[in-house]
């Protein structure tokens, strides 16, 4: 059997276990190590214990823990509520009104947490009764805050990121950086689009009778101003070289703390809750990324990884071409495999190939996300979809009708990075130093 079709019968495996419900870590790992024993039987076997060393001995790894500690604080002490009654004021004027809003929180809360799904359930908790109570439409709301909970990913502190650098060995602080300005602009992309979706349809977009003083504007950004000076100590630390992302979240997270006693409803009970809830959902991320260490090493075992690099390169595809494989591939896959699957699959397979084409690993690593970012809001497995439907009495095709005019907003974004890869990789060509 050549080393392709290997390929090929172990990801049918892998989806195949996938389809009937088996958990993704298992679902990579069993194949990985069946292939392992085929190739090497028990000799193939012994090098699982340096796998499992190397993989998890990681001091970047060490900040997807601490990142989503920090949202979790924040959201079981009130926090994110006070972040959105803040923004909630200044935005009150641009049309869209709460919608605009909901963007916004999602945007700074990614900033804070780097996680989507997070974002999704802190920003949707808060917002989906009040968009509901004011009659706003439905399929928008939720299809707003379904899309809104993706720029989780896009700015950092990106869990996506960090893990594709955890691959990849590239400097997780420029891929911190390299996601900003696309952060921005999608966010602004969202925004316009739901002013214009209010100006046409405002049956849909309720205009908001709102007290425009200046002392309730003043109030209003003295409730957000201090999770601005945390996203700014986070990003300024890493920008500028004086912290690493691991060391930026360490200290991220005891400042959330410091806020949640100053403004939140901080008690020992709400911090265990927290730390609670961070183990299990670090437990099932952590066991994705072993499982992909392992079947990572099957693959680089078996001779596979240069086979089909070499089958790819022979196919003498354009950038052009190789894009839209790529194009089709994610999208694909983002229908069928949750985002971290999306990650650990394909990444130590297409990584030597972009070296081979002169891709730029840090611009690639934008474009990945934007392609998990369309995943996660496209049926039938979008896990921000089920988030968002989970928290109101619609249907899941609601959800993901309301996401369709998202979808468009992101490929024209993703048509703008590729023609302009400077969008991703102006800010980080700026940066003092990059440490991992």
């Amino acid at each position: 059997m050549s080393p392709t079709l290997q390929l090929a019968v172990a990801f049918a495996v892998f989806l195949s276990l996938l389809t009937v419900g088996m958990a993704i870590p298992f679902a990579i790992g069993v194949p990985a190590v069946v292939y392992l024993y085929l190739q090497g039987g028990l000799a193939g076997l012994k090098g699982l214990g340096l796998v499992s060393w190397g993989s998890m001995d990681s001091f970047t790894l060490m900040a997807v823990p601490l990142f989503i500690l920090m949202a979790e604080i924040m959201q079981r002490s009130g926090l994110t509520l006070r972040i959105y009654n803040g923004l909630a004021v200044l935005v009150s004027r641009v049309p869209g009104g709460l919608l605009q809003t909901s963007i916004v929180g999602c945007a700074i809360f990614a900033a804070i947490s780097g996680s989507s799904v997070v974002t999704a359930a802190s920003i949707g908790g808060v917002a989906l009764p009040e968009l509901t109570r004011r009659n706003y439409n439905r399929p928008l709301s939720a299809g707003a805050l379904a899309a809104g909970g993706t720029l989780g990913i896009l700015f950092p502190p990106s869990t996506a990121m960090i893990i594709y650098g955890t691959f990849t060995d590239t400097s997780v602080a420029r891929l911190f950086m390299a996601g900003v300005v696309p952060g921005l602009i999608l966010s602004a992309m969202f925004m316009v689009y739901i002013g214009i979706r209010g100006k046409l349809r405002p049956d849909q977009v309720p205009v908001e009778a709102a007290d425009y003083s200046v002392a309730r504007f003043t109030t209003a950004f003295i409730q957000i101003l201090p999770f601005f000076l945390l996203i700014f100590f986070i990003l300024g630390s890493i920008y500028s070289g004086i912290a690493t992302p691991t060391e930026a979240a360490s200290i991220g997270c005891i400042i959330v703390i410091g806020l949640s006693a100053i403004f939140g409803e901080f008690t020992w009970r709400r911090l265990i809750d927290a730390m609670t809830r961070t183990i299990v959902i670090i437990g099932n991320i952590l066991c994705i990324i072993y499982t992909a260490f392992v079947f990572s090493y099957a693959i680089s075992y078996g001779g596979v990884g240069e086979s089909f690099t070499q089958t790819v390169v022979s196919l003498d595809l354009t950038h052009t071409e190789f894009f839209v494989v790529l194009f089709v591939l994610y999208t694909v896959l983002g229908c069928l495999v949750e985002s971290l699957g999306m990650i650990v699959i394909t990444v130590p397979l297409l990584f030597p190939v972009l070296l081979q084409y002169g891709i730029d690993p840090i611009w690639f690593g934008v474009i990945l996300v934007m392609f998990i970012e369309l995943g996660q809001i496209s049926p039938p497995i979008g896990i921000n979809l089920f988030v968002i439907q989970a928290m109101w009495d619609g249907k899941l095709s609601q959800v993901a009708l309301g996401t369709i005019p998202f979808h468009i907003i992101m490929l024209f974004l993703l048509f703008l990075l590729v023609l302009f890869p400077e969008l991703a990789l102006w800010l980080p060509s700026q940066m003092n130093g990059a440490g991992p």
